[in-house]
């Protein structure tokens, strides 16, 4: 009886082992391959239904070999092979400076140094007449560096609490704002979508502009809830973190680069650039990635104001009833920092 038991629960062993084995590759190759999938429907260049039928036959591929043999070797294999397929396609992909732009986007910026004087080029200073009627401007514009007094954080909500734009502005003491906002490069006629950011659709842009365009949009034109808020960073560091974003800028025109919602979206590529410079000694935070609120984290490390409760100073740092009270541009930027 003792040697007829042994067989069994020999057998029984091999079958949790299997069972276990194929919940591991289920876990493992179900992202990876339902990721390639969404690979090939948004990243081959191909009319939409063949793009479906290729992303329908990524994961059928690998049914296919699971069903056929019932093997978790073979299956492993299948969902491997398709991974590649969907990582050579996505790394295939080349970033090119070379579209038809939208208006808005059709420039990147660029900087010359001269010592402490720095000329920016082709800041944009669109006028508005509302969110898809405007007057595209660019101008060049020189800056002392030495004459640089702090730099603001604009924090810009239009939907989920849990996820906002973020934008910079560099204060000179002679009251000038330098507003940089890290965007998508769009194409004539293309809008954003959540999804695609993820898999290399659109390129990087380094947008530096005018308050009266980047700000006033989304306050007077959009109707997202823009919040204003002073970061208590050294002067010096705040010079290093321009210069670091007007080099990388320049760059881009020679170097293009893929915007990816993720990993380079406005929060991680503006701040995380910055979190070096800004706080060395912090680690990165899950709040970087969900930037709703990025507020709570810069209030904790007390690069904010945290003398206020932060509902209390969330409340006050809103500037939409300010903005959409100027009436005169040259004003804006003080403004909508009055008290």
């Amino acid at each position: 009886m003792a040697s007829e038991s042994r067989p069994a629960q020999g057998a029984t062993r091999s079958r949790v082992v299997r069972v276990l084995l194929w919940i591991g590759l289920g876990l493992v190759a179900v992202p990876l391959v339902g990721w390639s999938a969404l690979v090939m429907f948004h990243c081959v260049p191909a009319p939409q239904p063949l793009r479906l039928l290729l992303a329908v036959a990524v994961p059928a591929f690998v049914i296919f070999a699971m069903v056929r043999r019932a093997s978790v070797r073979r299956t492993g294999v299948a969902a491997a092979g398709a991974f590649a397929l969907g990582l050579g396609v996505f790394w295939a992909q080349a970033a090119s400076n070379d579209r038809s732009w939208s208006p808005d986007v059709a420039r990147l910026p660029w900087a010359e140094f001269r010592g402490d004087m720095v000329t920016v080029h082709d800041i944009r200073s669109c006028r508005y007449r509302s969110q898809t009627d405007y007057d595209v401007a660019w101008r060049s514009d020189t800056f002392d560096l030495s004459r640089l007094r702090g730099v603001d954080l604009f924090h810009v909500f239009w939907g989920s609490p849990s996820i906002a734009h973020t934008m910079l502005s560099f204060g000179f003491d002679d009251g000038r704002q330098l507003c940089l906002s890290v965007e998508t490069r769009r194409e004539q006629g293309e809008t954003y979508d959540a999804v695609k950011g993820f898999f290399r659709q659109y390129e990087l842009i380094y947008v530096f502009g005018d308050e009266t365009d980047l700000v006033k949009l989304r306050t007077n034109f959009r109707g997202e809830q823009v919040h204003l808020y002073p970061l208590r960073v050294p002067v010096d560091k705040v010079r290093q973190v321009l210069v670091d974003y007007l080099q990388a800028a320049t760059e881009l025109r020679e170097r293009p680069e893929w915007y990816n919602a993720l990993t380079e979206n406005c929060t991680t590529t503006l701040l995380g650039q910055a979190l070096p410079v800004i706080n060395p000694d912090a680690s990165l935070d899950w709040r970087m990635v969900v930037n709703g609120r990025l507020h709570e984290l810069l209030h904790e490390r007390g690069r904010i104001d945290n003398s206020l409760p932060l509902e209390e100073l969330q409340r006050k740092s809103l500037v939409n009833d300010r903005a959409m009270a100027v009436e005169d541009d040259a004003d804006f930027s003080r403004r909508i920092r009055r008290p």
